[in-house]
């Protein structure tokens, strides 16, 4: 499909979606317009049935900068200013839609990646950043909390100490550290970004979709469980999955020693 956007850009090949955060002069921050069609990108993507894999990076120099201050909507000055309203009409729609899509997930971080763009990233199943990519909490420079799922993430992914240090001190954090601390998945030369990530999309893609779906909403499920609770939903699962056809062509494939090929039901 030709993208109809003018702040994000849409491209699809391979069941693959490729989603581009596109202000390169602004390094691809936000504002109200991209914020709506991002939207609508990500409905699209979730009502087309021929996706099977998403993903998410930015053009130019930078993945993500965060919100651009220069948006009126978040321009200080004003009494009648909610950058709570921000994050509950765009933000939080934004990620939980990114959470809810019923395919894999990846995140092609491209270059520097600060504020809600630092966080935008962990929503995704997989993370590949560029050796020259880097991570900041910048939101303390101005005052404020680490947002889109920031307080959430870092804790669990890099522990509390380093979480805090993050988000008090605002230091960038280089990519090769983010995979070393646990945040990212890999860290990649930067002319092999695109092809790694295009080759880990058509991998998952090509899989077993429904059962890629269930791993992360187990994994997310776990981290607020108990181990019995976890070990129960493991079981109603692996119940669901074990009747789906994708296992039984994955069982047949292994017996026949042959590639299987997964149709995601």
């Amino acid at each position: 499909m030709a993208s109809p956007y003018e702040n994000v850009r849409l491209d699809v090949a391979e069941a693959v979606a490729t989603l581009t955060l596109h202000r390169p002069d602004r390094l691809n921050s936000f504002t109200v317009a991209m914020h709506e069609e991002m939207r609508d990108a990500l409905d699209r993507i979730a009502a087309d049935r021929t996706l099977r894999c998403l993903v998410l990076t930015g053009a130019g120099r930078g993945f993500c900068a965060g919100q651009d201050l220069a948006d009126r909507a978040v321009a200080p000055g004003s009494d009648a200013l909610d950058l709570g309203a921000s994050i509950e009409n765009f933000y939080k729609p934004m990620l939980m839609r990114l959470r809810s899509l019923r395919m894999p997930t990846i995140c092609a971080v491209n270059g520097v990646a600060a504020g809600a763009g630092a966080n935008i990233p962990f929503a995704c199943d997989l993370v590949i950043a560029a050796q020259s990519a880097s991570f900041v909490q910048s939101f303390s420079k101005l005052g404020l909390v680490p947002d889109c799922g920031g307080t959430w993430w870092l804790p669990r992914l890099a522990g509390p100490a380093r979480a805090m240090g993050l988000a008090l001190l605002g230091d960038k954090l280089p990519a090769a550290q983010a995979e070393a601390w646990g945040l990212i998945w890999r860290c990649v030369e930067d002319d092999e970004l695109m092809p790694t990530t295009m080759a880990a999309a058509r991998q998952l893609a090509a899989g077993p979709t429904h059962g890629y779906v269930r791993t992360r909403q187990a994994m997310e499920a776990a981290m607020m469980l108990p181990f019995e609770a976890a070990l129960d939903l493991e079981r109603d699962y692996q119940r669901e999955l074990g009747r789906t056809a994708d296992y039984r062509e994955g069982v047949t494939a292994f017996t026949e020693k042959r590639a299987p090929r997964f149709t995601g039901q």
